[in-house]
């Protein structure tokens, strides 16, 4: 780990202790993200300058991409700013950490009630129904 990405380390598990459960290099699929909570499907990458170089970008671009697919989104984080303003990233993890809905509540509105089944004359589970006629 680099120096940014073990200073965040020891920030988030003394600041973000009981609110979310981040892990450290933790593998998903082909990529081993910096930080992951798994609570809110919440990748925190600490980009170097090497990040800005090469083919970083476009490999940067497809692995969130790919993240996304799994519903699994990514935050960036300069290292400067880890560096230079660790109150500034606590608060933008949590942000981005707050903003993910629960991955185990449906999207949108809760469907409306529907039949009662209880009115429709069904018979009992294991029991085959009689064929009609």
């Amino acid at each position: 780990m680099s120096l940014p990405e073990v200073l965040l380390w020891i920030q988030i598990r003394k600041r973000l202790q009981g609110q979310l459960r981040f892990r450290r290099q933790h593998p998903v699929g082909p990529f081993i993200l910096d930080f992951y909570c798994s609570e809110k499907t919440l990748a925190v990458e600490v980009d170097g300058k090497v990040h800005d170089t090469g083919d970083h970008p476009e490999r940067d671009r497809y692995r969130d991409q790919w993240l996304a697919t799994q519903g699994i989104k990514t935050l960036h984080i300069p290292a400067t700013e880890v560096l230079n303003n660790m109150d500034g990233v606590i608060s933008m993890i949590l942000l981005a950490a707050n903003q993910r809905e629960d991955p185990l509540r449906p999207f949108g509105p809760l469907p409306p009630e529907g039949e009662d089944l209880r009115a429709i004359n069904l018979p009992p589970l294991g029991e085959v129904p009689a064929k009609p006629g």
